[in-house]
């Protein structure tokens, strides 16, 4: 007999179809549907598939173990990945048509030898820096990384097939950043153009740009957060009808009196100032809840907010229940979609001083995952 999940993550596949379709219908171009980091903690195979399904192009990931995962899961579409480091092993991508990223001449040169190797030509794109200063050739190196990436494209080792940076400020819309980063990559485009290359995409947009930025969109645009229906940009009004689709739940584990003067957890970092009821919730850090919410977040039980007490633990939290004792076993909603008082994933972030990101992300550990439709 199996039992009942302790602490768990449900993820609703709907909700995933129904931004992926929204994005589309909303921005008019390819989709690429960033699914990298188990995505984004919704766990990425679901979740690609369910991309799929919506009508994305596209699949982008950070890492080629990640790329592997979703071609031994049987996807055989386009997947662009971006993230490498001197040495990696790009023999398998390449068989696996995968479109890999270069920032610079000694990966070009790593790309063209693995290529070489297997006997048949890569797909790469290039990404320059025009702002965000991580990866990405900078403005100095533009030329020679564009001649370099159209002899390897001559010479059969490759085939370039798109070009694309990633905005900095993109969240905060009236932000000067967006505007100089966008003129810079249409700098980069002209110059690519200018040495030869012909990509098939060019993509500068993320998920805030995506839904803020129209003039950035160009061939297509790379949504992650939205994707989850998490806000890419909290506080501006954008109207997208983003629906979240993780909830984190627990069940409640003991219920217990408090006197005044009753202290909870290490370091009693709090003490109650009258009589009240206490519960225990099994989810803490090694859970991926943050520390920083000790004393500051909320959970969801009965239908009410409740304050997490004292400091945040491995295995669990102490939540105040303000004199009501729900019984043992009651669902505890550490966050989800709005509503029923439930608190989100954005009033998480609000509360740790994070952003929603880190939230989904982290959250884990040892909960299970269910999908719902």
């Amino acid at each position: 007999m199996t039992s009942p999940a302790r602490a768990e993550i449900v993820v609703d596949l709907d909700a995933i179809r129904h931004n992926v379709e929204v994005l589309r219908a909303l921005t008019g171009v390819t989709m690429v549907t960033v699914v990298k980091a188990d995505g984004y903690g919704h766990g990425m195979l679901p979740v690609a598939r369910t991309a799929r399904e919506a009508g994305s192009e596209w699949l982008a990931v950070a890492t080629l173990d990640e790329v592997a995962r979703l071609r031994a899961d049987g996807d055989t579409g386009r997947i662009l990945t971006w993230l490498t480091v001197p040495g990696e092993a790009y023999d398998d991508a390449i068989r696996a048509d995968v479109d890999l990223t270069a920032y610079s001449l000694g990966e070009l040169d790593e790309i063209e030898a693995a290529a070489r190797y297997v006997g048949g030509p890569a797909r790469v794109q290039l990404k320059v820096d025009t702002g965000l200063s991580r990866g990405g050739a900078m403005r100095r190196d533009w030329e020679p990384f564009f001649e370099r990436a159209l002899a390897g494209e001559r010479a059969g080792h490759w085939k370039v097939t798109g070009i694309w940076s990633h905005l900095a400020c993109a969240d905060e819309p009236d932000h000067p950043a967006n505007d100089a980063q966008e003129a810079m990559f249409r700098d980069a485009l002209a110059l690519a153009d200018d040495a030869g290359l012909t990509p098939e995409m060019r993509h500068l947009a993320n998920s805030a740009a995506a839904v803020l930025r129209p003039s950035a969109r160009f061939d297509a645009v790379r949504c992650g957060i939205a994707t989850y229906g998490l806000d890419p940009a909290p506080g501006t009004d954008h109207g997208t009808d983003l629906r979240p689709a993780m909830t984190a739940r627990a069940d409640l584990a003991l219920v217990k009196h408090l006197d005044a003067g009753d202290s909870v957890s290490y370091g009693h970092q709090w003490t109650a100032s009258a009589p009240t009821t206490i519960g225990l919730v099994p989810v803490g850090y090694g859970e991926g809840v943050p520390v920083h919410l000790s004393n500051r977040g909320e959970v969801s039980i009965g239908g009410k907010r409740r304050p997490i007490r004292g400091r945040v633990c491995m295995d669990q939290i102490l939540v105040d229940l303000g004199g009501d004792e729900p019984p043992v076993g009651s669902d505890v909603v550490l966050f989800g979609p709005p509503g029923d008082s439930r608190p989100t994933a954005q009033d998480w972030a609000e509360a740790g001083e994070t952003i929603n990101y880190e939230i989904v992300t982290r959250i884990g550990g040892r909960m299970t995952r269910r999908y719902v439709r």
